[in-house]
């Protein structure tokens, strides 16, 4: 009897898993293997209850489809590449199999499992395009290891073919005796987003199949309507790959049109951002393009970064979105450029602050997608007009022009409509009075100022 052990990360899946279908070809017994990896959980943002919750509802689940084929998943705790060697000396399994990972960290566990498995005689098999529909190194532009603009990126990854999607294992068999921990539980995480969606495959292939029937097609014409919320809402499930994204692109070519073609688009910015990532890890932390910032501190900065952190900072379309992020751990794309910009630009505040407040609070709070994401609008990144600023009274009129998303998410300018409530600070008197709501913590042609001097270094 021959043994394999499948290590799960960010691809807790059953379906379209090429690691789990190729240990089932070569082996009689297949361990599925957790580990809650001791470095992971000591990295920054690790901590955020959003994403403990919703990792507990994908373990179960995936334990759940495991068990249902015969099998179940093994989860111990440590040290990734010491648990796995360790598992392989108690199964005495041949080989090890698990998805390519992205990060400076995810480099460096595969390369020292690599060397830990050859030195006791076993193999270690990395497998590309899982956690991303295109491998990170499978496009690279002439004379150099990564594209760093996103069109020419889209036209040679649209051009590539992908592979094919395989299908959930129908049984497997687990070798008795293994020890395993129990599973972690939602229910043990405190701090939790009172709005925070539920996790796990079946809940992913629901979505997805909802999304590809009902929302894809008006998706290119809606996608920016803040109220609408007629995105997609799959980001972390493609986060904790409990939905591949190689199927998400199959299905939403196959379902056609212009809606799915935006949606691919967005599922390519994904891919983007990885390989930027896999090329540049120290992008996770520092400039990827430096433009000589001097960012904003003391007590002053340190005041409005609260007020943006609360929601508390005048600007209602702002305010919303960080109080949409508080409460449901997700906040709409078009909110987070918004709020992001806001913060970055207008408040001139260290794009890393705000990166990290969102991997505080968002389930798909994401290394390489939150990290140049944020540094796209901050202007280090990969975004070819670095000193854009996005003015919040613009664009709350164009993508929330009757104020509903504001009224969602800040009620106490619920009586207040369109236009005037994106700027309540133009009431006088009794009117202003009546809304419990605070001035501007700086003005629009203040802070765009002070952006442009910092950047320009004067």
């Amino acid at each position: 009897m021959n043994v394999a052990v499948v290590l799960y990360t960010s691809d807790l899946r059953l379906h379209d898993h090429p690691p789990l279908r190729a240990a089932l070809s070569s082996c009689d017994r297949v361990v599925p293997l957790f580990v809650r990896d001791r470095a992971v959980e000591a990295a920054p943002g690790f901590d955020a209850p959003n994403r403990r919750a919703f990792l507990a509802d994908c373990l179960a689940d995936l334990d759940s489809g495991l068990r249902e084929r015969g099998g179940r998943l093994v989860v111990r705790s440590g040290d990734a590449v010491a648990e796995v060697a360790a598992l392989v000396r108690e199964t005495d399994a041949d080989e090890v199999h698990m998805s390519a990972g992205v990060s400076a960290y995810a480099h460096a566990r595969e390369e020292r499992l690599r060397r830990a498995l050859e030195a006791e005689g076993r193999r270690l098999y990395v497998h590309d395009a899982v956690i991303t529909a295109v491998a990170p190194g499978a496009v690279r532009p002439a004379g150099s290891d990564h594209f760093s603009v996103f069109t020419p990126y889209f036209r040679r990854w649209t051009d590539l073919p992908l592979r094919p999607v395989t299908a959930a294992p129908r049984a497997l068999h687990v070798p008795d005796a293994i020890g395993s921990e129990p599973l972690p539980a939602r229910t043990a995480v405190s701090g939790v987003s009172p709005g925070l969606a539920a996790g796990g495959e079946v809940e992913a292939r629901r979505l997805l199949a909802n999304w590809l029937r009902s929302g894809i097609t008006r998706y290119e014409d809606v996608h920016d309507d803040l109220a609408g919320d007629a995105t997609s809402r799959l980001s972390p499930h493609l986060h904790f790959g409990t939905l591949s994204p190689t199927e998400a692109v199959h299905r939403a070519r196959a379902a056609g049109g212009p809606g799915a073609e935006a949606f691919v688009r967005q599922l390519c910015w994904r891919d983007f951002h990885h390989q930027v990532l896999a090329a540049r890890p120290g992008a996770a932390a520092e400039d990827y393009r430096t433009r000589q910032d001097h960012w904003r501190t003391g007590p002053a900065a340190e005041e409005e970064t609260a007020a943006w952190k609360e929601g508390r900072t005048g600007y209602p379309v702002v305010d919303a979105a960080m109080r949409q992020l508080r409460h449901e751990g997700w906040m709409h794309n078009r909110g987070r450029l918004i709020a992001a910009s806001f913060l970055a630009k207008t408040l001139y505040v260290d794009w890393r602050t705000g990166a990290r407040h969102f991997l505080d609070l968002l389930v798909d709070g994401d290394l390489a997608n939150n990290q140049l994401n944020w540094q796209w609008v901050a202007g280090t990144g990969t975004d070819t007009r670095p000193n854009r600023v996005l003015n919040p009274v613009r664009q709350a009129l164009r993508y929330d022009p009757e104020g509903r998303y504001v009224h969602r998410w800040v009620p106490e300018l619920a009586g207040l409509a369109a236009p005037r409530v994106h700027e309540p600070w133009r009431l006088e008197g009794a009117e202003r009075a009546r809304y419990d709501y605070p001035g501007p913590v700086v003005e629009l042609a203040d802070g765009r100022d002070r952006f442009r001097q910092g950047r320009e270094g004067s």
